[in-house]
């Protein structure tokens, strides 16, 4: 690509979901009450698993890394949506482009591998049960949220370091409401196919692989389940195992059909920033109402919490 047109530019500006001047206002209420659930939510079930001593488990041990990392990768997009709803100038620094990016990549990765820990637990559980707590030892779970960290940590360097060696840009706009790596690579001069082709690679091994340990996990659950001659102990696997899917379905959907596919040309169209709105703002306030609306442990320690409290 010439580089008639292309600077080394000090600012963004974030296009953001809609341009149209009359849903402002609702778009603006409307993310406003998913931001206030999600945190609510995931705050409260991190307090919750906290103060409740009968979810001192591993299962609500990750639970409440799953919602830490819900709360912060919203919390690094959703306060600058906001506020760039009705602001003229949606200027965001490139230095803080480059953390937002950073900062999220490092969220969604972390939750990506902790979704099939959490796979793994769930088959430790229902196929172990008698060696549960033995095989899941605290010492066990600590490594592996930490493993999960570690990886969402290096893979959002690498892919920073390699944007960081960008050097000029044919446009300062943004087509999205956040900075993402795709469409910032969409205003590269440079030849970026390196970095799109990283981006593939990282994100499809890491979709890939996660989602060969969820299925092996969840086809010896499936088989342990079948296998059980009481109705009501196959009714209790489900309804355990039910929550987890339905997460692990709706955010690797979206990540798959982001992510996980060679590039077009146009690396953001409409139908990718709707798609990136499920895992970034409303995956984030539905998993703790999953969590604790279909779990049954949840739902008895809030309300033992709720009426100690109102006894108190």
């Amino acid at each position: 690509m010439g580089e008639g047109n292309c600077t080394a530019l000090t600012d963004f500006i974030l296009l953001g979901l809609s341009d149209i001047p009359e849903l402002k206002v609702l778009l603006f209420l409307i993310f406003l009450l998913i931001y206030g659930v999600t945190v609510s939510g995931n705050l409260g079930m991190i307090a919750l698993i906290c103060v409740s001593s009968r979810l001192h488990t591993p299962m609500y041990f990750f639970l409440s890394h799953l919602s830490f990392v819900d709360f912060c990768y919203s919390t690094v997009i959703m306060p600058k949506m906001l506020a760039n709803i009705f602001k003229e100038g949606k200027t965001i620094s490139f230095l803080e482009c480059m953390v937002q990016f950073y900062l999220f990549c490092t969220c969604v990765v972390t939750e990506v591998i902790l979704l099939a820990v959490m796979a793994y637990d769930r088959f430790v559980a229902i196929c172990n049960p008698l060696l549960y707590m033995v095989v899941m030892s605290r010492h066990l779970c600590v490594g592996l949220v930490s493993c999960c960290y570690l990886c969402g940590t290096a893979c959002s360097l690498i892919h920073l370091c390699l944007a960081l060696e960008i050097p000029l840009y044919r446009s300062s706009a943004i087509n999205h409401f956040f900075c993402d790596l795709p469409p910032l690579l969409a205003l590269a001069c440079s030849d970026v196919r390196k970095n799109e082709l990283l981006l593939y690679i990282v994100a499809s091994f890491n979709e890939m692989s996660t989602i060969v340990v969820i299925l092996a996990s969840y086809s010896f659950i499936l088989i342990t389940v079948l296998r059980m001659p009481s109705a009501e102990g196959r009714r209790k696997a489900f309804s355990t195992c039910a929550s987890h899917l339905t997460a692990i379905l709706v955010f690797h959907g979206t990540i798959l059909f982001i992510y996980c596919r060679p590039s077009s040309g146009d690396m953001t169209t409409d139908t990718d920033k709707v798609a990136t709105v499920f895992y970034t703002v409303v995956i984030p306030m539905l998993n703790p109402l999953i969590y604790s609306l279909r779990n049954k442990d949840v739902k008895e320690a809030l309300g033992k919490v709720l009426t100690s409290k109102l006894f108190s």
